[in-house]
């Protein structure tokens, strides 16, 4: 029997590369036909990854694993749920609020507006007005129907009321025991490696796992910073929704500059429709630099730093693939997709450029 094993021919790397390649096909269709219910265990998952840094270190303290899960699981979920409990009633009478308040806004932002319609469409013959109002209304109804689309596939694909049933109470229970074997799962995982490939993969994990620590960890506390400041800024001025917008705006970071250009948007559209009153405008935009100057000159780049590798075209294309591809369970996998993607091309690239299929059968 061990003469057969060792008679037996090594695979060609054209044998080894088909292999993969359809395993990965069949991790994606897998993927795709259960992506209704993977949302609490991928966002379990990526809990138990952005806190696997200090159950390791409670357990270098002293801890045992067991218990050091224990400690931080309860306290991440229950001040998870404490914020929830404090923010929802305030969150709620602001919508509330600015639903009473809607018809104002319009009826003020109509009358502001339609002097500089007036002026505008004064230069404009009444065939290009008429061309003009055809061609606004029509990329207006596609741009509406492209994100109701998006926001149906998000909601359909991942925030069902039987999602968020699974995602209170199934999340805390995976991201518990995943946090508690989470050495032994990276040991099992390594123990699957390839022998002859296993160092080059184990480096290029490694590179994964520094870009998303560098992305994933850093950017969520920037995001988390950024919410507090901007719904606390946002609120002082006096901005009706300042709290939603500024929370919203603080999150939205996490995808590069779009987060914060729609806020500003936003608030400024807001503070118009408020009455435009100049101290209210101008604290919306003091707020605004300060935050930009927070985010880009302090927070950024002691928290996340230069080494992540992730182009910002690059990340928010892989949010919208991701949604429109998985819903909200993509929106949560999108970003390491894209890091194990960008590792993948950048050492197939490399590779490549030191080949002779690129320097032409030179060595």
């Amino acid at each position: 029997m061990t003469e057969e094993r060792q008679m037996k021919p090594a695979m060609t790397p054209g044998q080894r590369i088909r292999i993969w390649a359809m395993g990965a096909v069949a991790f994606l269709v897998m993927l795709y036909l259960l992506r209704s219910v993977l949302l609490p265990f991928v966002a379990g998952m990526a809990i138990a990854y952005f806190l696997d840094p200090l159950a390791d270190r409670l357990e270098r303290a002293g801890l045992s694993r067991i218990l050091a899960t224990a400690i931080i699981t309860l306290f991440f979920f229950s001040l998870f749920g404490a914020l929830l409990f404090l923010l929802i009633p305030v969150l709620e009478q602001q919508v509330v609020t600015f639903v009473q308040r809607l018809p104002g806004y319009v009826a003020t932002l109509n009358e502001r507006a339609r002097p500089l319609l007036h002026e505008f469409y004064s230069h404009l013959s009444p065939a290009e007005v008429e061309k003009l109002q055809s061609s606004v209304g029509a990329y207006a109804g596609t741009a509406v129907g492209w994100v109701v689309e998006v926001g149906k596939g998000v909601l359909t694909g991942g925030i069902a009321i039987l999602s968020i049933l699974s995602l209170l109470f199934i999340t805390p229970v995976v991201t518990f025991y995943l946090l508690r074997d989470w050495d032994h799962m990276v040991d099992t995982i390594d123990g699957w490696l390839p022998r002859h490939r296993a160092e080059t993969i184990r480096g290029e994990l490694k590179t994964i796992d520094r870009t998303l620590a560098g992305f994933v960890r850093g950017q969520a506390t920037v995001c988390l910073t950024l919410a507090v400041f901007y719904g606390a800024g946002l609120t002082l001025t006096g901005l009706d929704l300042g709290l939603m917008i500024g929370i919203g705006t603080g999150l939205g970071a996490f995808v590069p500059y779009v987060g914060m250009l729609i806020g500003l948007i936003a608030s400024m559209g807001l503070a118009i429709a408020q009455g435009a009153e100049l101290h209210l405008i101008g604290g919306v935009g003091v707020v605004f630099i300060i935050g930009n100057i927070l985010e880009g000159n302090i927070l950024t780049p002691k928290l996340v730093g230069d080494r992540v590798g992730l182009h910002p075209v690059w990340i928010i294309f892989s949010l919208l693939a991701g949604g429109a591809l998985f819903g909200f369970v993509g929106i949560l996998l999108a970003v390491p997709a894209a890091a194990v993607i960008g590792v993948v091309v950048r050492f197939t690239l490399n590779n490549y450029l030191t080949s002779s299929l690129y320097h032409g059968g030179e060595t």
